[in-house]
């Protein structure tokens, strides 16, 4: 098996840094050592097939975005990024673990929806992945059908309190499943917005003549977030199931999260992004030559931006700093806007709801330690480690130590990333939602299973290098 030796680079973890040199041995890191050491008396440098130089920059976990949607068929069209496209952009940017959601319709079995999302990345991805199980339709059948998904390695489903008519799940529906979760161990992950009075406001918005992408977010307001998080709170509590929810976007949100957790619930959170960084005003005043006031439905996502008026995006930031919320995912849906978001352009609800960002995230949170909104601890605790641990992989992924997996990226402090759609863009999109934002730093080298797949601003990988992932259960627990 061939040999790597990553050399002179500032080893990051969780909880601390420091110098050290990582030796990789096929698949596997064999060996973390201090600076210029021998192993067994051989000189390393020489004695291995490659050595990357790491003088000066941080050498950090694999990223591992918990939360995309490749090829997830939403509102008569479909996310544009395939198992293809999206993982090799991921790895652009230094993630090397998805884990993606499959899909059970109303009227279908788990057992077929898991069955076609497998048919859907077996041999496509360019990086390791797992999925999630979303149930769509709380059955009997589907009930009965969730603790057999631990054998298949799926140890999470996801039910949503929004999209009546096509995932929507009832209270007692979610009782139901909840109950199965406290049984088995699975992970509930909860879409928190309350869908059926949502679709009275924006039916309301649209009478009015109200159509533009900025009503998305007047639609779904923050209170329609806190009220679903607060009831899928408590109907965790009622059955003991453990709950994370996704995709939190309001501070009022984020409290309840945070008040649960004080009095000793196993209930979680996940940001993204787009709510640390854009707000619906920003989203208001998108205008274009092209698209007009439509350039905002690049931004239209579920949950929606917020208002940076009313200090959201502030609020999630501190929220990570103080583990109010345990991870940033990205929740990667992306849809162009030729003839996938001008679907809306009469009327917002039609607009496919998704942002692309698989291949930004972990710049994104770097630049957070740039400012001083993050440590670097913290970064690659929130990016790689917790959700290594959330979701039942961590000793094989998210840390670097002997035995784990060899997914590694070696990250320039010093670098420069210009984000835009023809600067560093690799997602299947014509249109980068993150166009002109500025990284102080840079993703030089991504090591994947041992192999080197991105380096020197080169792609090295190859359509099958990933492998799908049985994962355990939870290892975050309280």
């Amino acid at each position: 098996m061939a040999t790597t030796l990553i050399k002179g680079g500032t080893v990051v973890s969780a909880t601390g840094r420091g110098e050290a040199d990582v030796l990789i041995d096929g698949e596997t890191i064999v060996a973390v050592l201090a600076p210029g050491s021998e192993l067994l008396g051989t000189d390393l440098t020489a004695s291995v097939d490659t050595v990357v130089d790491a003088t000066g920059k941080y050498v950090i976990p694999g990223g591992i975005d918990a939360h995309t949607h490749m090829q997830l068929p939403f509102g008569g069209t479909s996310a544009s990024d395939t198992f293809e496209t999206g993982t090799r952009a991921a790895a652009w940017g230094g993630t090397t673990t998805i884990v993606d959601f499959a899909v059970q319709k109303y009227g279908e079995r788990v057992e077929d929806g898991l069955a076609h999302w497998h048919e859907l990345a077996a041999g496509n991805c360019a990086i390791d992945y797992g999925f999630h199980q979303i149930i769509g339709g709380v059955d009997e059948d589907s009930l009965a059908a969730m603790p057999r998904l631990i054998d298949e390695g799926v140890s999470s489903f996801k039910l949503f309190m929004a999209y009546p008519g096509v995932f929507y799940s009832d209270d007692a529906q979610i009782l139901k499943a909840m109950q199965i979760s406290a049984e088995t161990g699975l992970l509930t992950m909860m879409h928190a917005e309350n869908g059926p009075a949502i679709d009275v406001l924006a039916e309301q918005l649209v009478a009015k003549g109200n159509t533009s992408p900025y009503f998305h977010g007047k639609a779904r307001a923050w209170q329609m977030e806190e009220e679903a998080t607060h009831r899928a709170i408590m109907l965790s509590n009622l059955t003991g199931a453990p709950l994370y929810v996704v995709h939190v976007s309001a501070k009022q949100a984020v409290e309840q999260l945070a008040w649960a957790r004080d009095n000793g619930q196993n209930v979680f959170g996940e940001t993204c992004p787009q709510y640390l960084y854009l707000s619906l005003e920003e989203q208001l005043g998108a205008t274009s030559e092209e698209w007009g006031d439509f350039e905002g439905a690049k931004w239209v996502c579920s949950t929606p931006l917020r208002s940076r008026a009313e200090g959201h995006q502030d609020h999630m930031w501190q929220a990570l700093r103080t583990n109010d919320l345990q991870m940033v995912s990205t929740d990667h849906c992306p849809f162009c806007m030729k003839d996938q978001k001008e679907l809306g352009l009469a009327d917002f609800r039609a607009i496919p709801n998704g942002i692309g960002s698989v291949e930004h995230r972990m710049n994104l949170m770097y630049q957070g330690v740039v400012t001083g909104e993050l440590s670097l601890e913290r970064f690659v605790e929130l990016t790689s480690t917790t959700p290594a641990r959330m979701f039942g992989m961590y000793g094989k992924k998210g840390v670097i130590q002997p035995g784990a997996d060899a997914d590694i990226v070696v990250y320039d402090p010093n670098g420069h990333t210009s984000i835009g759609y023809e600067k560093t863009h690799h997602m299947n999109m014509d249109h980068s939602a993150w166009e002109g934002y500025e990284i102080d730093g840079h993703v030089d080298t991504v090591i994947a299973r041992g192999k080197i797949i991105v380096d020197d601003d080169q792609y090295l990988g190859s359509k099958g290098d990933g492998k799908y992932l049985k994962r355990g259960l939870s290892q975050y627990l309280l």
